[in-house]
């Protein structure tokens, strides 16, 4: 699989590394230039873009960029992509966003009313990249680690399990993308390791 990053920070690189292991080819961008991210081509093994050419290199995208920055993703190129929204809204960063604040939506349903025309899924955003890159273990370990997604298409699912599964994390269906919101930044789930039964039970019970 092709996948497309588009962010190169922590989230991006993160993703990209676990990617390239597992036999996929993968461009990185971010929103400065393609020179400041020379050194990743040697150090990582993927190649290097624009937003712009991740986004067309990729039969999938995934997003690793700042909420703040989601007004500058290429959103023609992006067209009937399958995305993979990675986003965490924090507003000590991305400044206060009222949508949010008030829980009028979630992160993935406001970047799929903005990317209208591609397939979104909500994934990566509820683990510390940190621990992306070392809690993964062999199918049937006991008590593996599970990570939670949401997308409103079977393909995205598929897509979203597979991924979880080559990294080596177990994979929970929270449901559509209206029901993301269980697992986006300060939700019982977010960032703490469970197994799958913890999971399940967790996200059952988190209240809005």
């Amino acid at each position: 699989m092709k996948i497309g990053v588009i962010g190169a920070g922590f989230v991006g690189r993160a993703i990209a590394k676990l990617a390239i292991k597992n036999g996929h080819k993968v461009m990185l961008s971010n929103s400065r230039s393609v020179d400041s991210l020379f050194s990743l081509r040697p150090m990582i093994g993927c190649e290097i873009g624009t937003s712009e050419e991740a986004a067309n290199f990729g039969d999938v995208v995934v997003l690793a960029i700042p909420m703040s920055s989601i007004n500058s993703l290429p959103i023609k190129v992006l067209r009937d992509k399958q995305v993979i929204d990675a986003i965490n809204y924090y507003p000590e960063r991305d400044g206060y966003i009222d949508e949010f604040e008030t829980q009028k939506t979630t992160t993935s349903e406001f970047t799929s009313q903005l990317l209208h025309t591609a397939c979104i899924a909500k994934a990566f955003n509820a683990i510390r990249m940190t621990d992306l890159e070392q809690d993964g273990l062999p199918k049937s370990s006991a008590n593996r680690r599970a990570l939670p997604f949401s997308c409103d298409t079977e393909k995205g699912k598929k897509i979203v399990t597979q991924l979880y599964e080559e990294f080596g994390f177990d994979s929970v269906d929270a449901g559509p993308l209206s029901q993301s919101w269980k697992f986006e930044r300060g939700r019982p789930c977010y960032c703490v390791r469970m197994n799958k039964e913890q999971l399940e039970q967790t996200l059952a019970s988190t209240m809005r």
